[in-house]
């Protein structure tokens, strides 16, 4: 089987100007790519493989290109299909139905984060569509996602230049509301303060002050995926390709003119807002009154009548789905603790962690006492090894209280994972995980 069918991102473009550097650093990031020159060759790479996102150049598509992000999402439907447009920034192609435009040309590295961004909302979307159907067979209705109706809100960060002005002022005439913040100190009281849709850094003659206040939005957990522009001179020392691996969203340059990069920053946060409505309509889910009420995940019953629907889903939209079983390790100074009842109570806040360790569109769930099971929708079996292992690591860091005069004690995982290839082997799939964590505690 060669690479191409594994390819994760469809790429249409006429030709290779702009397509050939783009698909090189995808497929080195791990966005697997495959070209197409036009419609056909694009229908026909989605009907055979799991296409997570597709990047369109507009240059030389013409008036196809008007319509093609549609049935692009038609023939994919009932999988949501990001469609990224490579181009100058036009309100009209939101209508028809690309999620995002970026100028070109395109850094690979801000494409995958992008691409990233956008696969992760459509898999949220489709499990909210999943769950409300689950929870709606036992009576609960899930409140749809909240549509904010304010006006963006955006933190600028640098010393008042005119040139970061005049942006400031672009952004706030296609209606945005802007707070500037002139030193990190600052900004980050606005951050931990205010919900922002977007923030803008002002590299200015001090670019390395940029990235680091970058850095520390891509450091801190609630602040991760809030979307940053880097608004630098284009003779600055720092490159693009460094911004952009240090987890800037986008990158400008005044002498572009400010109204297209306040586009651009509205573009993002408009993007970030749809995503985080998402994810606070899933976790909404935890006031249901169906969840296992020690540590908020999903119940047994629960969760074995939503992994057959998400198996169900998987297999229509063409998605992989991976199960994940997580059991304590039967340790010898787990023993003591287990006697005393301090494990007891320690598991509800293992069970919290293991919630909030997991990406919102995943399915956690409490199936035994000291037994716990994910659903990863599209996630290959070693990503949900990776996602379990990465769990296990940071709960076992952690040290859980033994009463007075006992040290502290800690847990380790046995893990198992397989993949759910339908409704009818799911519960067959989720014993097999359980089985290979069986086998880990035996070796």
């Amino acid at each position: 089987m060669t690479a191409s069918l594994h390819a994760r991102v469809l790429v249409i473009a006429r030709d290779d100007a702009l397509a050939g550097p783009l698909c090189e650093g995808l497929d080195r990031l791990g966005w697997r790519t495959i070209t197409a020159r036009g419609q056909h060759a694009a229908m026909a790479a989605l009907s055979d493989m799991q296409i997570e996102g597709v990047i369109v150049d507009l240059k030389g598509l013409g008036e196809e290109s008007l319509l093609l992000a549609r049935k692009l999402k038609k023939s994919c439907a009932p999988r949501r299909l990001p469609v990224i447009a490579i181009g100058d920034a036009d309100p009209i192609l939101e209508t028809y139905g690309y999620d995002v435009t970026l100028a070109p040309p395109l850094h690979p590295a801000q494409a995958a984060m992008r691409l990233e961004a956008l696969v992760r909302t459509a898999v949220a979307e489709e499990e909210f569509e999943l769950r409300g159907e689950t929870f709606a067979e036992r009576g609960r209705t899930l409140p749809l996602p909240a549509v904010d109706e304010t006006p963006y809100r955006v933190l600028a960060i640098g010393e008042p230049a005119p040139q970061f002005l005049a942006l400031s002022n672009a952004l706030s005439r296609n209606g945005a509301d802007v707070v500037g913040a002139f030193t990190a100190y600052t900004a980050f009281d606005y951050l931990h303060e205010r919900i922002f849709d977007a923030v803008v850094l002002w590299a200015g003659d001090n670019p390395q002050e940029a990235l680091s206040i970058a850095a520390g939005l891509r450091r801190n957990t609630r602040l991760y995926h809030t979307p940053a522009l880097l608004y630098m001179r284009r003779d600055s020392y720092v490159t693009t390709s460094e911004a952009f691996h240090r987890g800037l969203s986008d990158v400008a340059s005044p002498e572009t003119p400010e109204s297209d990069t306040a586009r651009r920053v509205v573009e993002l946060a408009r993007s970030y807002r749809r995503q985080m409505a998402v994810r606070q309509a899933l976790e909404q889910a935890r006031g249901s009154g169906l969840m296992d009420a020690a540590t908020g995940l999903f119940t047994r019953d629960l969760f074995a009548a939503h992994l057959g629907r998400l198996a169900q889903a998987a297999k229509a939209r063409n998605r992989a789905l991976t199960v994940c079983v997580l059991k304590l390790a039967e340790k010898p100074e787990l023993k003591a603790a287990r006697a005393g009842g301090w494990l007891d109570r320690a598991i509800p806040q293992i069970g919290s962690m293991i919630g909030r360790l997991v990406r919102v569109e995943d399915t956690a769930a409490r199936l035994g006492p000291d037994l716990f099971a994910l659903a990863l929708p599209s996630t290959t079996l070693a990503n949900g090894r990776l996602a379990g292992e990465r769990i296990a690591a940071v709960i076992g860091c952690t040290a859980f209280e033994a009463g007075d005069g006992a040290k502290p004690f800690v847990v380790e995982f046995d893990l198992g994972v397989a993949t759910v290839r339908s409704a009818e082997t799911a519960g067959r799939s989720l014993e097999e995980a359980a089985a290979a964590a069986q086998e880990l505690r035996a070796s």
